[in-house]
């Protein structure tokens, strides 16, 4: 299976994004996510989609950050409004997944997108 995010960038406090993540395939019966690793930090969840179709987000997600998800081109979206300094991180997607926040349990991984608030 190959990810391909997009979306990244420069962004100012308060304002929005939208990351896209193209999957060759559907992995059916598994989580997909988005994650985010900060230099020299391990990578943490933020949001994810079940195979129930229900969606989950971290704490720090909550409120701001949207999933949705487009089947028929495969591809999975994350919504981030009111975004601060503290999102700034390499955000990658995540399929084959066995549950929803835990980086452990994904089998394929994208190469990800910067994204970079700053005024």
């Amino acid at each position: 299976v190959q990810l391909v995010e997009s979306g990244g960038g420069l962004v100012q406090p308060g304002g929005s994004l939208r990351l896209s993540c193209a999957a060759s395939r559907t992995i059916y019966g598994s989580y997909m996510g988005w994650f985010r690793q900060y230099p020299g930090k391990e990578r943490e969840g933020v949001a994810c989609i079940k195979p129930s179709a229900r969606t989950g987000y971290a704490d720090s997600a909550k409120g701001r950050f949207t999933l949705s998800q487009d089947k028929s081109k495969n591809t999975l979206y994350l919504q981030m409004n009111s975004v601060n300094p503290e999102d700034t991180a390499m955000y990658s997607c995540a399929t084959g997944g066995t549950s929803c926040l835990s980086g452990r349990d994904y089998m394929h991984w994208g190469q990800g997108t910067q994204v970079t608030v700053s005024s």
